[in-house]
């Protein structure tokens, strides 16, 4: 269990301790504080790795050169210049914590990562689509690899680790990010998915387990990390991932998951508990055991849940 990684957790739960400002909402959600807050930025990940994080991924999930152009009035150049920036923050945050833990001998995360956070074209639309996936009909894929190029491009050149790509809804974003990372040989990645709550579905409806297994079969040897899920509750991991490695008699697939706090998100109340909430540490023995790889938390989780994942993972990294 030693290959285990813990991941950050929500980034724009734990930004909101450092600001004021609200944050769901915004069209560039929380990419504007790279331009209005990036000290606030930079804090939010030197959080995560003082709760034990592996791997922190770039404020980077809404930062698209469309929704910067719309929403700041600025070029395409300006656009990945934000981008690459976002990529130091997280690097001056790594620099300032392993500083920090020069002379502690009980610390596991001494060579911490950084995944470069690449969300879903719907997510630049800002009308919830990358929950419903429904633009998988009405744009080629061509389009979703152009659209994608920049940013990944960005990112890789200025020093990730890895790539993030992530809440994809649907099988076409699937397949047209896993050729993108073939113009970019050196890159790894994990990709994570947005998936209904019926146990078996991607977002637009189609087979969760299927996409998964051909995405990381179809890609060049080794540049898939893992595959799996996030921004969804607990409760609703386990069927889902069960059908990855069930009945796989050729490699072993890693898993990836950082599901939300089981709370639901509606657009004029804001997060709201919808019946009984579980926690995602009641489920991390169970995930680990189906071959989680990477595990952290998304959105409605803290540095705090970070923490507290980092020991149930210390304990099995033991055994």
């Amino acid at each position: 269990m030693s290959k285990i990684k813990v991941l950050d957790g929500g980034f724009s739960t734990q930004l909101s301790t450092h600001v004021g400002e609200k944050i769901d909402g915004d069209p560039l959600w929380t990419a504007r504080f790279l331009v209005t807050e990036p000290n606030a930025v930079f804090a939010t990940h030197l959080d995560f790795l003082r709760a034990g994080a592996d791997i922190i991924q770039t404020n980077t999930y809404q930062a698209t050169i469309d929704g910067f152009i719309e929403y700041l009035g600025i070029n395409e150049e300006e656009s990945l210049e934000i981008i690459r920036r976002a990529v130091d923050h997280a690097k001056n945050a790594v620099n300032v914590y392993n500083k920090e833990i020069e002379n502690y001998t009980s610390v596991t995360n001494r060579k911490p990562l950084i995944a470069g956070s690449c969300g879903p074209y719907g997510a630049c639309l800002h009308d919830g689509s990358e929950y419903t996936g429904s633009y998988g009909a009405r744009v080629s894929q061509e389009f979703l690899i152009n659209w994608h190029r920049p940013r990944v491009h960005a990112l890789l050149e200025e020093g990730v680790d890895l790539l993030a790509i992530e809440t994809i809804p649907c099988e076409r974003e699937a397949d047209a990010v896993v050729e993108l990372l073939k113009e970019f040989p050196n890159a790894r990645a994990w990709l994570s998915f947005s998936c209904r709550d019926d146990g078996k579905s991607l977002a637009d409806g189609t087979s969760f387990r299927e996409t998964a297994v051909r995405c990381y079969k179809n890609a060049l040897p080794g540049q898939i990390l893992a595959v799996g899920v996030n921004c969804i509750a607990p409760q609703c991991v386990t069927s889902l991932l069960k059908g990855v490695n069930k009945g796989n008699t050729e490699d072993f697939i890693p898993l990836v998951v950082y599901p939300n706090s089981g709370e639901k998100y509606v657009v004029t109340e804001g997060w709201k508990k919808d019946g009984e909430v579980l926690s995602l540490h009641e489920f991390i023995d169970e995930w680990l055991d189906l071959g989680v790889r990477y595990i952290g938390g998304c959105c409605r989780t803290y540095a705090t849940d970070v923490k507290r994942i980092k020991s149930k993972v210390d304990q099995r990294r033991a055994t």
